[in-house]
């Protein structure tokens, strides 16, 4: 376990970070998923930060630049919506504004594995996604890794070398989601331990935490890492505070919701769990 000192040092990097999200309520384009939409819009709305699912190409341009970090999400892809994604994030690396990609079942097909590859070319700030994910697109190829659907087959401690090659080959933070959240550089490497299991059965958490991970980037550009960890943890706190009084998945997304919106200092520092691995 880390030490006590390690910990309250943690506890106020994340509520630092959190503080910032809600002072600044920085704008966040997400072009993503029909399905995660909603739940999404409405995380970053309860953290403090402003959502805008703005993903036509015709808005992008005039759009793009105004926004202090975008979420790439591509769960619902198709070659209509990928010309968008593509130049918005090219907007972004051009701009310097941060930027965070979900690659959404990358293994799914060769349509999607080429786009996320491509994608990942155009310099994310952030990589997040589950263990299966993060081996898949750490590979060379699309035959390297198979993967079922946007459930992970692997536990994200089985990623953790697939995530420091990643990271290493990208210039991304790499962040894989499980039981234990795993960030990295490509050399160090941090673990956030928060959240419950019954999130997996609500869908579009991993799509919003994505998200909101673009929040605390865009107020801490230079310590993506430590804003990755830190929006991992506040997203599983706040999983951990909805589960004491959810009765199933339908209750726990609302009450997640509600101890995101809620959450205070002295409670989120009495919960965070961040140890360096």
């Amino acid at each position: 376990m880390e030490s006590n000192t390690e910990q309250l040092k943690w506890g106020k990097t994340v509520w630092k970070q959190f503080s910032q999200v809600r002072l600044q309520s920085p704008l966040i384009q997400c072009i993503t998923n029909f399905v995660s939409m909603d739940l999404m819009a409405n995380t970053l709305l309860s953290a403090g930060a402003s959502p805008a699912m703005v993903h036509s190409i015709e808005e992008i341009p005039d759009f793009t630049p105004r926004v202090t970090a975008l979420c790439i999400n591509v769960g619902t892809l198709s070659p209509s919506s990928l010309p968008a994604m593509i130049t918005a994030a090219k907007i972004c690396s051009q701009l310097n504004i941060p930027w965070v990609l979900d690659p959404v079942a990358v293994s799914a097909s060769a349509f999607r594995f080429d786009a996320c590859v491509q994608l990942v070319g155009l310099k994310p700030t952030v990589v997040r996604g589950n263990a299966s994910e993060i081996i898949a697109l750490s590979s060379s190829s699309l035959e390297a890794s198979a993967a079922k659907g946007t459930d992970s087959t692997h536990d994200s401690m089985d990623a953790v070398e697939a995530a420091k090659l990643l990271a290493r080959t990208s210039g991304a933070i790499v962040a894989v989601s499980g039981a234990t959240d795993i960030v990295t550089d490509g050399n160090q490497v941090v673990g956030a331990h928060n959240g419950v299991a019954l999130m997996q059965k609500i869908t579009a958490t991993g799509c919003s935490v994505t998200a909101l991970i673009a929040a605390f980037v865009a107020v801490d550009k230079t310590n993506a890492l430590d804003a990755a960890v830190s929006a991992l943890a506040v997203f599983g706190v706040a999983g951990e505070l909805g589960m004491k009084m959810a009765k199933g998945p339908a209750s726990l997304r609302m009450h997640l919701i509600d101890a995101l919106y809620g959450l205070d200092e002295a409670t989120l520092q009495s919960h965070v769990n961040i140890t360096r691995l």
